[in-house]
């Protein structure tokens, strides 16, 4: 790789054309009349298919009953799982243009205060079967002392007939009804919040306009890859932007049927379902893609052929698992600014080590970071980059961008193909005898050592040099010297061949299957304290 003097600087994906909507009302009913009303759009575990008909006229329904919970742009706080009525339950509210803020049920009851507060949230909407089966009667008892608590079931045993029969001549009008919902594409679609995996967790707004680009600019670059009708399976929770967009959103607008399924940590009961379900595409991350690969019963995941992976990178060993399906494992990247796809490797130009290509409509820019030569600091902008945050020190209040640009964060590399190949978080280098250490090459040279492991690089205060890389890992024999080794037979630099290495029984992981940095990093500190 030549050094940031040698590389490009700025660049883009290929040319696209947004078709314009309104708002997403507007993109599912498109769908609908593409793929016809009785194609099947919605499963999950009770195994009870909604075709679009059934979506369309289930949302107009039941957004009628939810239009009281909040005036037209009010925000109401959504607490589900991946189920049909989930995905029900959104379009119902933006059929009515109000504004889904998605919780994250796995973030504890801290966190989702927080949220409420930063959102502003009055009413909260959940299940009470969920809530029993997620043994979340706690956080519901703390979010209701500053919420109101509405639950599905008790909505939908106040629709009678006169619900039912509006909702079906609603249906008739189903394009006006959507039209009057927003203003325009820039009204605001849903609130998630940022992960938390490095600091604190903000809100992200993104518009009906962000989330119909990402949606069709994921469609754009595999266009030629897709059949006309697709089924996806998706077990990311709808709190994360991968998980909404990509797993839900994107194949919805196409056209396809998504199978929800609640829990990607079900290794067992995943692939089992796949295969029932004839999923010829899943969305996961390396972590649960290992997990369903060894789970996995033959014959379960035949019918797969692309294999959508994100939030981490893919491991060789991950690779291999697979490599005995038809089931071309591709590698993207994103973040929940962008809605959250900026680039994938496609199947038919795999460049593993990569995230590929950036999707078509972003454009990008790197930024030079001091004592980094070989990449740069990435920029990105498109359709698809959020309206602003939204934040604790200001609840309620939409920050928009200060530009067009939004900083990922990230330090990247440009490949020799116009691929993205990330070096890290700018966050995630550590200055050792003044050098800059990527804390995600660290882990790279772990993992070559040890393939089986998760492996987390975090920087911690020294005394002395004012930082230490520690290696937190679940590798259960793994020590320091024999790192070492492993480094100097491979000719690195004894910088990164981390001060210590921890041993622990699991990496701490967020709900959303990425690596929690500042759990695993106050983890390093106190055992490092008791050593």
């Amino acid at each position: 790789m030549s050094s940031f003097a040698d590389s490009p600087k700025e660049g883009q994906g290929k040319p696209f054309t947004l078709r314009p909507f309104r708002n997403l009302p507007e993109a599912l009913l498109a769908a609908r009349q593409r793929v016809g009303g009785k194609a099947e759009a919605l499963e999950d575990p009770e195994r009870s298919p909604l075709t679009f008909d059934r979506l369309v006229l289930g949302a107009l329904v039941l957004g009628r009953q939810l239009a009281p919970l909040a005036p037209k742009g009010g925000r109401i706080g959504i607490l589900l799982p991946n189920v049909n009525g989930m995905a029900v339950t959104l379009f119902g509210l933006w059929f009515e243009g109000r504004v889904p803020v998605m919780l994250n049920f796995t973030a504890g009851l801290k966190n989702l205060r927080s949220a409420c507060r930063t959102a502003q949230l009055q009413t909260i909407l959940t299940s009470r079967r969920f809530v029993d089966t997620a043994k979340l009667d706690e956080v519901v008892a703390g979010l209701g002392e500053m919420c109101r608590i509405v639950y599905l079931e008790d909505i939908r045993k106040g629709i009678g007939t006169s619900a039912k029969i509006g909702g079906l001549v609603r249906s008739l009008f189903a394009g006006m009804v959507a039209r009057s919902a927003t203003a325009s594409a820039e009204d605001p679609a849903v609130i998630l919040f940022t992960s938390g995996s490095e600091g604190e967790p903000k809100g992200v707004v993104l518009s009906h306009r962000n989330l119909i680009a990402n949606a069709q600019q994921i469609f754009a670059y595999g266009t030629e890859f897709f059949a006309p009708r697709e089924t996806v399976f998706n077990p990311l929770p709808a709190f994360h932007s991968f998980g909404l967009t990509a797993g839900t959103l994107f194949g919805l607008l196409a056209g396809f049927k998504i199978v929800f399924y609640p829990s990607p940590l079900h290794y067992k009961q995943v692939p089992k379902l796949v295969g029932e379900t004839g999923a010829t595409l899943l969305f996961g991350t390396d972590t649960f893609l290992t997990g369903y690969i060894r789970a996995a019963a033959p014959g379960d995941l035949d019918g797969v052929k692309l294999v959508v992976s994100g939030a981490e990178k893919v491991r060789e060993e991950t690779r291999r698992l697979w490599s005995g399906l038809k089931a071309a494992i591709v590698e993207g990247y994103g973040c929940t600014e962008c809605s959250p796809v900026l680039a994938c490797n496609h199947p038919g130009n795999n460049l593993p080590g990569s995230v590929g290509p950036p999707l078509p409509g972003v454009t990008w820019r790197l930024d030079r970071v001091e004592g980094i030569e070989e990449g740069g600091r990435l920029h990105v902008k498109g359709d698809n980059v959020m309206l602003g945050y939204m934040l604790a020190d200001a609840p309620g209040v939409l920050q928009p961008r200060a530009s067009e640009w939004h900083d990922t964060g990230d330090i990247v590399a440009i490949g020799s193909q116009g691929e993205i190949i990330i070096r890290g978080r700018a966050k995630r280098f550590a200055k050792i005898g003044g050098e800059m250490v990527s804390l995600a090459a660290v882990e790279a040279m772990a993992a070559a050592r040890w393939p089986d492991a998760t492996h987390v690089a975090v920087s911690i205060p020294d005394a002395k040099k004012g930082e230490q890389i520690v290696l937190v890992t679940d590798q259960p024999d793994a020590d320091r010297g024999a790192l070492l080794a492993h480094g100097k037979a491979e000719g690195a630099s004894e910088l990164f061949i981390p001060r210590a290495v921890l041993v622990v029984g699991a990496v701490p992981v967020l709900g959303s299957g990425k690596v929690d940095y500042v759990g695993t990093g106050e983890l390093a500190r106190a055992m490092r304290a008791m050593i």
